[in-house]
Parts: C-alpha cells; sequence; structure tokens
C-alpha cells in the first residue's frame, strides 16, 4: 500500500512538471538555474532526451531541472530496461573529460622527486595521513624516467601538522619517503609552509580525496591505482601534444 501511495505522488508530481507545453528558453533556465548556486560556476545546461528535463552540471555533479527550472530533480535515471543509471555514466563521462593543465598548479610548493631522465610528468595530491597514499607510495617505486611533484594536501584529522614538519625538513624527499614507507616520523620543526596555498588550489580543482594523480596531459586518476595502470597512463599522456 505504502509503494503505490509513493507512486501515486510521484506520478501526479511529474504531471504538474510537465502541464506546460511551452517551451522554456534556455537561457532563461540557465540564468535561474545559477541564481539558486551563485557560488558555484554551472558548467552546461542541455535538454535530455526525457521527461522533457534539461541535465545541469556544475563540477561533477549531475542534476536535473524543468523547464520553468521550478523544480530541480537530484538521484539517478535509470534506464528500465537495461537497468544501467543514465546519470552515473553521465558523471562518469564528466570525470574522463576534465582536465587540469600541470602547468596551472602550484609546482613551486611541490616536493620534487626526480627519477631516471625525469622525462614524464605526475603530480599527486596526497595526504601523509591516508592509507591509500601511503600505498600509492609503494607502487611509483618501481617507475622510472619520471618526476614526481608531491602536493600536500592535508585535509585529514593531524595531517597539518604533520605536513608542516615534513615540508620544513632539511631534506623534504627523505623525511616523505620515511614517513610513507617506513613510518618514520619527521622531527619537529617551524619555518614558513605554503601548505594553505596547496589547500587552496587543491579545492579550487575539485580535488576530494587523495591520492588524486594528474598527468601531463591533463587528465586525472582520484583514488589508488597500482604502478601498471600508472605506466599506461604516464604513456598514453606522454602521447598528447
Amino acid at each position: 500500500m505504502a509503494l503505490r501511495i509513493k507512486l501515486f505522488f510521484m506520478s501526479m508530481l511529474v504531471l504538474n512538471f510537465f502541464s506546460s507545453a511551452a517551451y522554456a528558453d534556455e537561457a532563461a533556465i540557465r540564468q535561474a538555474v545559477q541564481a539558486q548556486f551563485p557560488e558555484h560556476k554551472l558548467d552546461s545546461l542541455k535538454k535530455v532526451p526525457f521527461l522533457g528535463l534539461y541535465e545541469v552540471v556544475l563540477g561533477e555533479d549531475v542534476f536535473y531541472v524543468d523547464e520553468k527550472a521550478e523544480y530541480f530533480f537530484f538521484g539517478h535515471v535509470v534506464d528500465a530496461k537495461t537497468r544501467n543509471s543514465l546519470t552515473n555514466d553521465r558523471v562518469q563521462e564528466i570525470k574522463a573529460a576534465r582536465r587540469v593543465p600541470l602547468d596551472t598548479l602550484p609546482l613551486q610548493y611541490a616536493i620534487k622527486t626526480v627519477k631516471g631522465d625525469g622525462a614524464r610528468k605526475l603530480a599527486v595530491y596526497t595526504d601523509p595521513n591516508c592509507p591509500y597514499c601511503k600505498k600509492l607510495e609503494k607502487e611509483l617505486l618501481s617507475i622510472d624516467n619520471i618526476t614526481i611533484y608531491t602536493l600536500l594536501y592535508p585535509v585529514l584529522n593531524g595531517s597539518m601538522e604533520l605536513s608542516k614538519k615534513i615540508w620544513c625538513a632539511e631534506n623534504q624527499i627523505k623525511a616523505w619517503d620515511d614517513f610513507m614507507l617506513r613510518n618514520v616520523a619527521p622531527a619537529s620543526k617551524e619555518c614558513e609552509t605554503p601548505l594553505d596555498a596547496l589547500v587552496k588550489s587543491g579545492r579550487e580543482n575539485r580535488v576530494s580525496g587523495t591520492p588524486t594523480l594528474i598527468f601531463a596531459d591533463g587528465s586525472i586518476v582520484g583514488g589508488l591505482i597500482p604502478a601498471a595502470a600508472i605506466e599506461e597512463k604516464l604513456q598514453s599522456a606522454a602521447q598528447v601534444k
């Protein structure tokens, strides 16, 4: 009975949303939606081939709006035949297409490690207290001919003080490797750090978790991936001119 009632109200809601046959002006919809999210840039708005809805993309978030921009729909649109989430497909498409050029990152504040000829480039937003970041460091051990820009991104509890100690160490690379690979804590030392700027840059680049890897072609991988996958991404990134 509860399900029937729920479906009834959902159907009434949909009928109410789309009772108007008037085609809305896309610019007006964009303006109305943007007004609801003044602190965020509306990346795209386009009509989708179902229910007369418009797709709204804000960063990596996807939701839908009616033709009058009076109602927002958050959640997944699922194809009843395939049981496939069209919303999730679109989110993955957006993530795969997103690029962050390396030269827009604050690489001057990175812990820079050069291995071999250093020809291949990789930037990593990382948190010293992140267990997956420690596992990533072990994966990176086997990769040669690479320059790694470690961007400290202390967003977990206790990570800011720990990151300060690593940054202020006489040998930053050794302090980083000692802690991440051997669990040897750095000695306490005070100095000026760029950590606030690094956290700001991570947020501006929509880094929602650590580790986040950014390759030479600007492509992004969020989360831990094995050495073989890193090698594959490095090779494909090097082919992009």
